[in-house]
């Protein structure tokens, strides 16, 4: 994925590469880098991420340092219709919340969506 992070003194830090990853991709390639990264972490069967799908791929996002009480957290925080797990559309939005740069750019992102699509 976009974002690596290190552990610094109990917490975990993200470094937020998104930004640049949306100058280089344009829209339609940065959201098409999310749905794959999706893609990656989610269970092949249940076709959402699911703590232990994210637990066992979590190392791909530079995470295998996490607990699980940490990884239940960032499900909890991205879940929005309290499944216990994420689908395409949570994740997206987990991803854009967790980079400030992006949710500044996302009227940009939208209209650029909108005008591409026509």
């Amino acid at each position: 994925m976009a974002s690596n992070s290190r552990k610094k003194s109990g917490s975990v830090v993200f470094e937020d590469y998104f930004p640049s990853m949306m100058e280089k991709l344009g829209s339609e390639g940065f959201m098409k880098e999310l749905a794959n990264g999706f893609n990656v972490l989610m269970d092949i069967e249940k076709k959402v991420i699911t703590f232990e799908s994210l637990k066992r791929n979590s190392a791909l996002l530079g995470l295998e340092g996490m607990s699980d009480d940490e990884i239940m957290c960032m499900l909890r925080e991205g879940d929005l219709d309290g499944d216990g797990a994420l689908n395409e559309m949570e994740f997206c939005t987990l991803m854009f919340r967790l980079s400030p740069a992006l949710m500044n750019n996302s009227k940009q992102l939208l209209e650029e969506a909108i005008f591409t699509g026509r």
